[in-house]
């Protein structure tokens, strides 16, 4: 099996970084949240670290008056603001000699032949030698027309005369979910991508991937033996999946309602999560070793028979969290009174594989939940036989092995330990690793991760469209039951959901983990 390696470390020499090769990213939606918050920033981060290429460009589309001084002047901004690295004036300079603006709307052809002139004039002065990703971080309607505009005005073709500065360059384009709100829609939407770009050219972001925690789900897995033996329905009872906001939905109801818990979090972070907790060992750690067992897995998950009792739906009503009232979903600015979309979802789903047959998985996501937390917890079963009185374990629970994702990345295993005294009695301790007090080196983040394997064309990270719709197949169901099922059940901001959620695992003799 191939060596697992650093993210950001060159694999011929590790003393070198991983960085990239000329090249430059057209960033459409690039005065949106994300990009002013996540993708501008880690940009910079890239370069203020080394590891993007000299020549590496920046051209920001947005139907904005500006000319490229403004551009600039936005840019550094957000870099200031929000960048991880501290701001270098140097490096910035640098970064912002490629930099470039063009003025039009997604539907405009005049302003792709604008951004074509852009793109060639980059090519030519400042050696981007043809290599381009475009960077979709818009709403997923309009991922069909800005893919056949780029491809009408000539930036898709990556063909050139042999001997040219541009042979051999490549074009990439990078979606951000959703991945279509639907089975039928997501395969509508990669009819309309694969008319332009191929699948090998087609990076669908799911940045909980990036992130280093996600990743050493598989070092741990398969770097170390103590894990190999236990990690089974022999062993394990269930496991839990949890992904936890304190926030409301802010100024997102545009986006969220009508999307939901459901399809913005488990159709595709939570069923990675699952896919990567459960998958067998793959032959390497290429793309398509790991793309083949993580759909090997998703292809064996079922539903239960029963939706009604081992799934849960709810929305934050009003009331008082950490101190302060909070607004309850149907009563936030955007929200229709009459609105049916929740904001917390809980399934059960079996993987009916010889590994885990008779373990469920858990998955819950909301808002407006106790604590902002990201976790996977293998609860593992009581031991057969306890030699112990009732009094000397009444303060045991169940062993447990958790890794935290976000925000205190790392792993803790929670097991019983005799209290000091004469008596022998049982009660439960945690060891924990953290990231932070483990390794001098900072984690990068997520999208600093992402971005440079689109640069480098290194997509293990980047799910296939088979698992996007495997994703689909699990969950359409639940959703159309749910549609049928009326208005979801409120529950109290600062709490973990509604009394679904926790009669959900009653009715299986569990209860969900408070982290």
């Amino acid at each position: 099996m191939s060596e697992w390696r650093n993210p950001l470390v060159n694999p011929d020499d590790r003393r070198l970084p991983r960085m990239s090769g000329p090249c430059g990213v057209v960033m459409f939606g690039i005065t949106g949240d994300l990009a002013r918050k996540k993708l501008l920033p880690a940009i910079y981060d890239l370069a203020n670290r080394g590891l993007l290429h000299p020549s590496f460009a920046l051209t920001g589309f947005a139907r904005r008056d500006w000319g490229r001084e403004t551009f600039i002047d936005f840019v550094e901004e957000q870099i200031r603001e929000h960048s991880r690295t501290p701001f270098d004036q140097a490096t910035f300079d640098h970064l912002a000699e490629g930099m470039r603006f063009v003025e039009g709307s997604f539907d405009d052809p005049a302003a792709y032949e604008k951004l074509a002139d852009v793109v060639h004039e980059l090519d030519e002065t400042f050696g981007t030698g043809g290599n381009h990703a475009f960077y979709l971080s818009i709403p997923p309607n309009w991922f069909g027309p800005v893919s056949e505009n780029l491809a009408k005005c000539g930036l898709v073709d990556d063909s050139a005369p042999e001997g040219t500065s541009r042979e051999g360059a490549w074009r990439r384009v990078v979606i951000e979910k959703p991945f279509g709100h639907d089975l039928a829609s997501a395969k509508e939407l990669n009819e309309t991508l694969l008319k332009v770009f191929p699948e090998s050219s087609i990076f669908r972001i799911d940045h909980y991937l990036g992130k280093e925690t996600v990743q050493n789900i598989l070092a741990m897995r398969f770097a170390n033996s103590v894990w190999e033996p236990l990690w089974n329905a022999h062993y394990v009872d269930h496991v839990q999946i949890t992904m936890a906001e304190t926030i409301g939905i802010g100024s997102r109801a545009g986006y969220y309602d009508g999307i939901g818990a459901a399809r913005d979090v488990i159709q595709n972070h939570l069923l990675q999560l699952l896919a990567l907790t459960a998958m067998e060992e793959p032959t390497s750690f290429s793309a398509a070793h790991l793309h083949a067992e993580k759909e090997k897995v998703l292809s064996a998950v079922t539903l239960p028979t029963d939706l009604a009792e081992h799934t849960a739906r709810g929305r934050y009503a009003a009331g008082r969290q950490a101190g302060k009232i909070v607004t309850g979903y149907t009563d936030e600015e955007g929200v229709p009174e009459d609105s049916t979309t929740e904001t917390f979802a809980a399934i059960r789903l079996d993987i009916n594989t010889r590994r885990w047959a008779g373990a469920p998985f858990y998955l819950r996501t909301g808002k407006r939940l106790g604590k902002r937390v990201t976790e996977i917890a293998l609860v593992f079963k009581h031991n057969a036989h306890m030699p112990f009185d009732n009094n000397d374990i009444q303060e045991q629970g169940q062993n447990s092995l958790v890794i935290r994702v976000q925000p205190d990345e790392g792993v803790s295993i929670r097991f019983g330990s005799k209290v000091p005294g004469t008596a022998m009695q049982i009660r439960d301790v945690s060891m924990d690793f953290d990231y932070g007090e483990a390794f001098t080196e900072n984690s990068p983040e997520a999208y600093e991760r992402l971005i440079l394997d689109v640069l480098r064309g290194d997509p293990p990270l980047f799910p296939r469209q088979s698992e996007v719709e495997l994703s689909w197949k699990i969950l359409d169901p639940v959703l159309e039951f749910w549609a049928k099922q009326g208005p979801p059940e409120d529950y109290r901001p600062g709490l973990w959901g509604p009394d679904s959620a926790h009669l959900m695992l009653a009715n299986d003799g569990r209860t969900w983990r408070i982290p």
